[in-house]
C-alpha cells in the first residue's frame, strides 16, 4: 500500500484523474512534480514519465527547509533544532516532507517537448498536512466557506512588465547568459494605456503567451497594454476555489518562462527601478456562490448588494491591515499605495470607483454583483492572498458586521490608512488576534518571522539613495 492510499489522501475525483493521466503517460518524456512555496513560487523535481505511477502511489519527498527560506533563499529558522526551528518535530534536522500530487492539476508544458507538470500538496511522513503549505492553507478556508454553504469565486486582473533581455545570446542549446539582476532594454517609453500601436509592438510574444496558456487550459479574457511603459495586464474569467489560485501560479510561471525563451524578461515585481515604470497591481474580483447562485445579489432587489455581501465587505475592511501582508508580501509593493494613482491608500469601499480599496461592481439584474479588491500587488502568493481575503469576509459574516458608508471621494475621505511598509503590515497581522486565529496562530507566527527576516536584510543593505545622498556631502 502506497503513501497516498495508506493515508486516504485522494478523493474519488483525484483517483479517476490519476487513472486518466497514467493512460496518457506514454506520450510524455518527463513530468515536473511541483509545489508552491510560501512566496508563491514553484519548487520541485523533474522525473521521467515512467516514474509517474510511483509518484502517484507514494508521492515524492523534498527537503523541509524549502519552507524555511525568505525571498533570498536564506534559511531563517534553526532547521537542525529538535523542533526544526518552527516548533514542529517532523521538520527537525531538515527532514523530508512529501509532495503529494493532485492529479486534477496535471497539464502539459507546450514550450518544451513531451513535458508536463503536476501541482502538489505537502504532507509530513505521518500523513498529516504540513501547516505551512500555501495550497493547504487556502483549502482550509475554502472548506470552511463550503461548510457555511458558500463557494468562493474569483476573477483575476494582474499586471506585469515585459522587457527585452539585453544579454540574450543563446548558445547551441538555446541557453542565454545568466546574470543577476537580469539586464534589460525597454521596449517603449512613456504612458501607454491601451495603446494599440504599443500592443502591436509586443504582439508576437503576447500572442505566443496566449497560445501556450490556451493549450494548458487557461483562456485569457484579454491581454492589454497598461498605463506604464513596458507594462501589460492579463485577465481571466472567474473560477472557483483552488482552481483560480492554481491558474495564477501556472499563468505567472508560463509568462516568465515563455518570455525568457523568446529573448524577453517578464517580471511581476511591483515597481521596477526603470524609467517610466508604474506599479503593477493585482485586482481580485470576488463573490460567494450559494445554492441559489450569486450570494451577493440583493435578496429583494433593493440596494446594490445583499446582506451577506455587505457583511463580507465589512469583514475585509475590518481586517484589511492584517490581510495586507498577504496581498503585498514584498518591501517594494508598498510603494504602490499612492493617492490619485488608481491604487488605494486607505481602507474604504465605493461603488465603481477605482480609487477605493474595494470597488463594488456588477449588475443585480444580470446576477453579476461582486466586489473588486484592489489592494494586492502582482507578486502575491495567490493561495495566501485569496485565503486572507476569504477569511476576512467570512469573519465579517460570522460577526454580522455593519457596512460603513461608501467613500465617494476615496483619497480624501476619513478612513484608516493601509500599512505604509512591510514592517507595519507584519505588525498589523500579529496584532489582529481574531484574524490570526482564523488563519492559524502557528502559520501566522511562521509567516511573520519570514517577513521580518526579509525586512532585517533590507535594513542592513546600503541603498543607492543613501550613497547618492551622503557620499559627497560628508
Amino acid at each position: 500500500m502506497g503513501f497516498i492510499q495508506k493515508f486516504g489522501l485522494w478523493t474519488e475525483q483525484q483517483q479517476q484523474a490519476a487513472r486518466d493521466v497514467l493512460a496518457r503517460a506514454e506520450e510524455l518524456r518527463s513530468v515536473r512534480v511541483s509545489f508552491v512555496d510560501q512566496h508563491g513560487l514553484l519548487r520541485g523535481k523533474t522525473i521521467p514519465a515512467s516514474g509517474l505511477a510511483a509518484v502517484f502511489s507514494s508521492g515524492m519527498t523534498c527537503v523541509s527547509t524549502l519552507l524555511s527560506k525568505d525571498t533570498s533563499g536564506t534559511t531563517v529558522f534553526k532547521a537542525f533544532n529538535a523542533d526544526g526551528g518552527l516548533g514542529v518535530a517532523a521538520m527537525a534536522g531538515a527532514a523530508d516532507i512529501v509532495m503529494v500530487p493532485d492529479p486534477t492539476t496535471f497539464h502539459s508544458i507546450p514550450w518544451t517537448d513531451g513535458t508536463a507538470r503536476i501541482l502538489c500538496d505537502l504532507r509530513f511522513q505521518n500523513g498529516e498536512q504540513v501547516p505551512f503549505c500555501s495550497r493547504g492553507v487556502f483549502r482550509t478556508v475554502v472548506d470552511r466557506a463550503r461548510a457555511a454553504g458558500f463557494g468562493y469565486q474569483t476573477g483575476i486582473e494582474i499586471e506585469f512588465h515585459l522587457y527585452r533581455r539585453a544579454d540574450h545570446a543563446p548558445n547551441a542549446d538555446g541557453i542565454g547568459k545568466c546574470t543577476y539582476p537580469t539586464p534589460v532594454e525597454p521596449i517603449n517609453q512613456g504612458n501607454q494605456l491601451l495603446s494599440e500601436d504599443r500592443g502591436d509592438e509586443v504582439e508576437p510574444v503576447a500572442q505566443r503567451i496566449s497560445e501556450v496558456l490556451e493549450r494548458m487550459g487557461i483562456q485569457l479574457r484579454s491581454i492589454e497594454v497598461e498605463y506604464g511603459a513596458n507594462q501589460l495586464e492579463v485577465t481571466l474569467d472567474p473560477a472557483e476555489g483552488l482552481r483560480s489560485a492554481d491558474a495564477v501560479v501556472i499563468l505567472r510561471s508560463t509568462i516568465k518562462q515563455v518570455a525568457r525563451r523568446h529573448g524577453y524578461h517578464a517580471t511581476f515585481m511591483c515597481r521596477p527601478k526603470i524609467t517610466d515604470s508604474k506599479s503593477s497591481g493585482w485586482h481580485l474580483h470576488q463573490s460567494l456562490v450559494g445554492d441559489s447562485g450569486n450570494a451577493f445579489v440583493p435578496e429583494d432587489g433593493d440596494g446594490p448588494i445583499s446582506t451577506v455581501g455587505r457583511q463580507f465587505i465589512a469583514g475585509q475592511l475590518a481586517h484589511a491591515k492584517a490581510a495586507c501582508v498577504f496581498a503585498n508580501p514584498t518591501i517594494n509593493g508598498y510603494k504602490r499605495f499612492q493617492p490619485y494613482s488608481m491604487a488605494p491608500d486607505r481602507i474604504a469601499w465605493a461603488r465603481d470607483n477605482r480609487g477605493a480599496m474595494i470597488r463594488l461592481v456588477g449588475s443585480a439584474e444580470e446576477g453579476t454583483t461582486h466586489i473588486e479588491n484592489r489592494v494586492g500587488e502582482s507578486a502575491a502568493n495567490p493561495y495566501l492572498y485569496m485565503a486572507s481575503q476569504l477569511h476576512s469576509g467570512l469573519l465579517g459574516i460570522d460577526a454580522g458586521l455593519p457596512l460603513p458608508a461608501s467613500a465617494d471621494d476615496p483619497y480624501t475621505t476619513e478612513a484608516a490608512r493601509l500599512p505604509v511598509n512591510l514592517r507595519e503590515a507584519v505588525d498589523a497581522l500579529e496584532a489582529d488576534t481574531v484574524f490570526a486565529k482564523a488563519m492559524g496562530v502557528q502559520f501566522v507566527a511562521y509567516y511573520a518571522a519570514i517577513k521580518r527576516a526579509e525586512i532585517a536584510r533590507f535594513e542592513r543593505t546600503v541603498t543607492d539613495w543613501e550613497h547618492h545622498e551622503y557620499f559627497d556631502l560628508y
